[in-house]
């Protein structure tokens, strides 16, 4: 098992810190109810890696705000691995994400 997955929330956006992945995403499964009242951004540039099942559970938090709370959820700090995921799944057009650009103002992709 890889590193713990942690997390705490900063105004409207909730920070993820360690690896997202099948084996650490359990407990902020549980909690995401509670965790995303009030949440507008997923800032995920502090995590070490992300797998399947965590771009899956990012999906699904952009979906419940959406469903749920009426609200739209962006993924911040999205590295070119994680991007690469986002692409190779197809969800460019409705997981909406800001990368991390060095120097540069973020672009942001809209959800659809």
């Amino acid at each position: 098992m890889g590193e713990e997955l942690r997390w705490h929330t900063q105004e409207h956006t909730l920070i993820l810190h360690g690896e997202l992945d099948r084996d650490t995403l359990l407990t902020l499964w549980k909690k995401r109810q509670l965790l995303l009242v009030g949440i507008r951004f997923l800032d995920v540039s502090n995590l070490r890696r992300v797998d399947s099942a965590g771009v899956a559970l990012m999906l699904h938090f952009c979906y419940y705000q959406q469903q749920q709370r009426n609200a739209t959820l962006a993924i911040t700090g999205v590295t070119d691995r994680l991007r690469t995921l986002i692409v190779l799944y197809k969800l460019q057009e409705i997981l909406p994400y800001i990368t991390v650009v060095a120097h540069e103002s973020s672009s942001k992709l809209p959800c659809s």
